[in-house]
C-alpha cells in the first residue's frame, strides 16, 4: 500500500486517503466522501497506479487496466492532465486516455487497443463502449478498477440511468472474465456508502472522515437591493443576482482577484460576462479581454480553449455553469460568486469549495434570486450552515428507466434469468411487457434484441428527450452550438435571445422536425422568458393519509404541457416590456406526484371564500416548488405545480407537485415523506416576507404559464395554516409496491 501510495506522488497520506488505498488495494469497492480539495483524486489514483504498475511488463504489452467515468468532459480532460502529469516518472508504463464525444475517430482505435487509464463519462459508456463491448474485449478483460468521480451527481432520472449503465457494465465485464472494484468519490453527502451502493449495486465501504488542511473561507450571504421598478401585478422588483453577480465578478477582477461566478443557466453565464466585459472595458480593455463565459453547447475546441486559460491563469474572471463546478484544480482561485442558490447544499459546498484550493484563505458569496428558496435562506443562514447535506435520490428500478436498459443489456448479450437479481427485482414482471411490444424475443432461455435500430439509443440517459437542437446562424450556416431538446421550446422558440460566447442573437426560426433554431446577431436591450400552461390528471394514487379532513396523497398523474408565449424583460431590471403568443405543440409526461386536497369545512375555518381561493392554492403551490429544494435533492426547474379550485378527479381544491421527468425521480416521493416540515417552511417564507400582496421573493415564480395571475398572499398563509393544524407525523418512507406501466 504505502509503495502504490508513493507511485501516486503522495509521501504523507492523510488518513482517508491511506485508509481509500487499502480497501482498494484488498479488492473492496470504497466511496471516498469528504470536503472540495481533500485530496480524493490522489486516494483513487495510488492504487489505480499501482495496479498499472504492476501489470506494465505484462506478456501481451498492456497488462491491468482501469476505466475512469466523469459527469462531464471538463473533467474528464482536467483528470487526464493530473494522471499524465503524476505518471510522467513513470515512463510509458501509465497511458492515459480520453475517450468520449469529442475524440477524434482516429485516435479511438488506438485508446481500444493500447491505452490501460481510460477516461470517459457514463452517456460514452452508455453509447459507445458497452454496445461495441466486443472490440473492446482486451481492455474489459483486463479491468481492474473502475473510478466514478463526483458520484453524488448521479442523482434523480440521471442517477437512475447510471446505476442501469453501471450494471450492464459489471455484466459485460463478468463476460470478459473480469470483476473490477468500484472507486467512488464524492463530495460531502448524507448515507455516502447507501448512495454508492445503489449507484453500483455492490457493497461499498464509506470514508468520511476528513483530515486534509483546510484554508478559511469567509462566506457572504448577499441580498440584492429593491429597485424602483415594478413586476407583475404591481410586486416590488429586486435587482437580479445576475446583476449583482456581474458587479461583483467586475469588482474582483479590477482588484486582481481570480474569481469563478456560478449561474444557474447557460443565459446567466452569457449574461455576466457581457456586463462584466463591458464594465471592465471602461476602466480598462485589457482587463475586459480576461473575463469569459463556460457553459454546455459549446463546441469542443471553445471548452478546450477556455479551460487553457483558466488553468494558465490567462482568465482573471470566468462566468460558468455547473459544467465547473465538478472537480476542475484551479489552483490560485481566490473567491467564487454563486448567482442563486444552486439547488442543494452539496453543491453549494461544492461550488464554494472551488476557491481556496491551495490552502489559502478565500471568499465565497451566495447572491439570492428574487425568489422563495433563496429569500428563505439569506434569512434563515442555519439552513446552510447548520444543516447536513442531502441525501442522493435515486432509483434503479423506475421501469422508465430500466426497460430501455433491459434492451440494451439484451443487444450487449442475450438476457438470462440468471440476470434478473442484477437489474432488480421488478425485472420479471416487465421481460413479458417487453416481448409483447415487440421490443424483446425469447428464444430457449434468453431474451434478444431483434431489431435493426441500436438498443442504446432507445434513451437519453441525461433525461434530454430527443436528438439536441442545433444552433445555425442564419445566412452564414455556422454551427453556434446546441440546446437539448427538452429545453428547446422554452429557449430557443421564435423570438428567444439566445447568447452565444459574449455576442447576442435572437431566434428567427426553430424548425422542430429538423431540431435546428436559425439566428441572426442583434442587440435587443432585452432577453426573453418562455411562459407555458399546465393540466395535470391523476391516473393511479399509490398512497393517501388524513390530515383531519385534509388528504396527503402520492402516485402517478399525466402532465400536458404547452408554451403559449415568452415575456421580453429589460436587461439588469427585469422589467416585463411586453408578452408575444407562440405555436407550439403540447407535450404530455407521465409521472410520479404528490397532492393535497382540502373541504369546503376547512376553507370556512380558514375564512377563504370563491374569491380568495384560487388565488391562495395558487400562491401555495409556487411557494412550496420554490422551497421543496430545500428538502429533495433537486432544482425548482425538476418539478412542478398545478393548482385547481375543483379538480375533475379529485373532486375537491387541489394542489399538485409532481417530477419533470418520465416515471418520476424521487422528487415527489420525498416530499410526500417530508410534507409536514416542507409545508410548514412554505408557510413561514410566505408569512416572513416584507411584501403586502405577493413578490418573487415569497409566492411569485418565474415560470408561471398564468403571469402570477391569481394570487393572494395571506389566502396562502391562511390555507396552508388551517391544512398544517391537523398534520400527523411524517409518514415512514416505503417503495411503491406497484410502478407505473412503463413507455420506452
Amino acid at each position: 500500500m504505502v509503495a502504490a501510495i508513493r507511485a501516486a506522488g503522495i509521501d504523507r497520506p492523510w488518513e482517508h486517503q491511506a485508509r481509500a488505498a487499502e480497501h482498494a488495494l484488498r479488492g473492496k469497492s470504497v466511496v471516498v466522501a469528504t470536503g472540495t480539495a481533500s485530496g480524493k483524486s490522489l486516494a483513487y489514483l495510488a492504487p489505480v497506479l499501482s495496479v498499472l504498475l504492476e501489470g506494465a511488463q505484462a506478456p501481451n504489452g498492456r497488462g491491468a487496466t482501469t476505466l475512469y467515468l466523469a459527469p462531464t468532459k471538463a473533467l474528464a480532460s482536467d483528470q487526464r492532465r493530473a494522471v499524465s502529469e503524476l505518471a510522467a516518472p513513470l515512463g510509458s508504463a501509465v497511458r492515459p486516455a480520453v475517450y468520449d464525444g469529442d475524440t477524434p475517430v482516429e485516435e479511438r482505435e488506438w485508446v481500444r487497443r493500447y491505452a490501460n487509464h481510460v477516461l470517459t463519462n457514463p452517456d460514452m459508456l452508455h453509447r459507445g463502449i458497452l454496445p461495441a463491448h466486443s472490440r473492446w474485449s482486451s481492455f474489459l478483460r483486463a479491468l481492474r478498477y473502475v473510478v466514478v468521480d463526483e458520484c453524488h451527481t448521479y442523482r434523480g432520472v440521471f442517477g437512475s440511468h447510471v446505476a442501469q449503465v453501471m450494471r450492464r457494465l459489471r455484466r459485460v465485464c463478468a463476460r470478459h472474465g473480469s470483476e473490477p472494484v468500484f472507486l467512488l468519490a464524492s463530495a460531502t453527502a448524507a448515507e455516502p456508502g447507501e448512495a454508492a451502493t445503489r449507484l453500483t449495486g455492490l457493497p461499498v465501504t464509506e470514508i468520511t472522515q476528513d483530515a486534509s488542511p483546510r484554508g478559511e473561507v469567509v462566506f457572504a450571504l448577499w441580498e440584492p437591493p429593491l429597485t424602483q421598478m415594478h413586476g407583475e401585478r404591481g410586486a416590488p422588483v429586486r435587482r437580479t443576482a445576475t446583476a449583482e453577480a456581474a458587479d461583483l465578478l467586475t469588482d474582483l477582477a479590477v482588484q486582481g482577484v481570480r474569481t469563478v461566478a456560478f449561474v444557474r443557466s447557460r443565459r446567466g453565464a452569457e449574461l455576466i460576462s457581457v456586463i462584466a466585459r463591458e464594465r471592465l472595458s471602461e476602466v480598462d480593455r485589457a482587463l475586459a479581454g480576461r473575463v469569459a463565459a463556460y457553459r454546455g453547447g459549446y463546441l469542443p475546441e471553445e471548452r478546450r480553449a477556455l479551460e487553457r486559460s483558466l488553468h494558465s491563469g490567462e482568465l482573471l474572471g470566468l462566468a460558468a455553469t455547473t459544467a465547473l463546478e465538478l472537480g476542475i484544480d484551479v489552483s490560485g482561485l481566490d473567491a467564487v460568486i454563486l448567482a442563486g442558490y444552486p439547488g442543494t447544499r452539496a453543491s453549494l459546498w461544492q461550488q464554494a469549495g472551488r476557491a481556496g484550493r491551495a490552502g489559502q484563505g478565500a471568499l465565497a458569496v451566495l447572491v439570492a434570486r428574487d425568489d422563495p428558496l433563496d429569500t428563505y435562506l439569506v434569512h434563515h443562514p442555519d439552513a446552510i450552515f447548520r444543516r447536513p447535506v442531502e441525501s442522493t435520490v435515486l432509483d434503479p428500478d423506475n421501469p422508465y428507466v430500466l426497460t430501455p436498459h433491459l434492451c440494451a443489456a439484451a443487444a450487449e448479450a442475450p438476457l438470462t434469468e440468471a440476470d434478473f437479481e442484477l437489474f432488480g427485482p421488478s425485472v420479471p414482471e416487465l421481460m413479458p411487457l417487453l416481448e409483447r411490444r415487440g421490443l424483446l424475443r425469447r428464444r430457449g432461455t434468453g431474451w434478444y434484441w431483434t431489431r435493426r435500430e441500436r438498443a442504446a439509443d432507445l434513451t437519453d440517459i441525461r433525461g434530454q428527450g430527443g436528438r439536441p437542437v442545433q444552433v445555425v446562424e442564419d445566412g452564414t450556416g455556422r454551427l453556434l452550438g446546441t440546446v437539448d431538446a427538452a429545453a428547446a421550446h422554452t429557449t430557443v422558440h421564435d423570438g428567444a435571445v439566445h447568447l452565444h460566447q459574449g455576442r447576442t442573437y435572437v431566434v428567427r426560426r426553430l424548425d422542430l422536425e429538423d431540431s435546428v433554431a436559425l439566428v441572426e446577431e442583434a442587440s435587443p436591450p432585452w432577453t426573453t422568458m418562455a411562459r407555458d400552461t399546465t393540466s395535470v390528471s391523476v391516473l393511479e394514487t399509490d398512497t393517501e393519509i388524513p390530515w383531519g379532513e385534509a388528504r396527503l396523497c402520492f402516485g402517478s398523474v399525466e402532465v400536458t404541457n404547452q408554451v403559449v408565449s415568452y415575456l421580453r424583460r429589460r436587461l439588469v431590471t427585469g422589467e416585463v416590456l411586453g408578452e408575444s403568443k407562440l405555436d407550439l405543440p403540447p407535450r404530455t409526461l407521465r409521472t410520479r406526484a404528490v397532492w393535497w386536497t382540502v373541504t369546503e369545512d376547512q376553507l370556512g375555518a380558514a375564512r377563504i371564500g370563491p374569491e380568495v381561493l384560487p388565488g391562495a392554492l395558487h400562491a401555495a403551490e409556487h411557494a412550496s416548488i420554490g422551497m421543496l429544494p430545500l428538502f429533495a435533492t433537486c432544482d425548482r426547474w425538476d418539478i412542478g405545480g398545478v393548482s385547481v379550485p375543483l379538480h375533475p378527479d379529485t373532486l375537491l381544491p387541489t394542489v399538485f407537485v409532481y417530477d419533470g421527468h418520465p416515471g418520476g425521480a424521487g422528487f415527489a416521493e420525498r416530499a410526500f415523506h417530508t410534507a409536514r416540515d416542507w409545508l410548514t417552511a412554505t408557510r413561514r417564507a410566505i408569512a416572513a416576507c416584507e411584501c403586502d400582496s405577493g413578490c418573487p421573493s415569497c409566492i411569485q415564480s418565474p415560470k408561471c404559464g398564468n403571469g402570477n395571475d391569481p394570487l393572494h398572499k395571506r389566502g396562502a398563509v391562511r390555507l396552508l395554516t388551517e391544512l398544517l393544524r391537523q398534520a400527523p407525523p411524517e409518514p415512514s418512507p416505503r417503495r411503491s409496491t406497484d410502478p407505473p406501466a412503463p413507455a420506452p
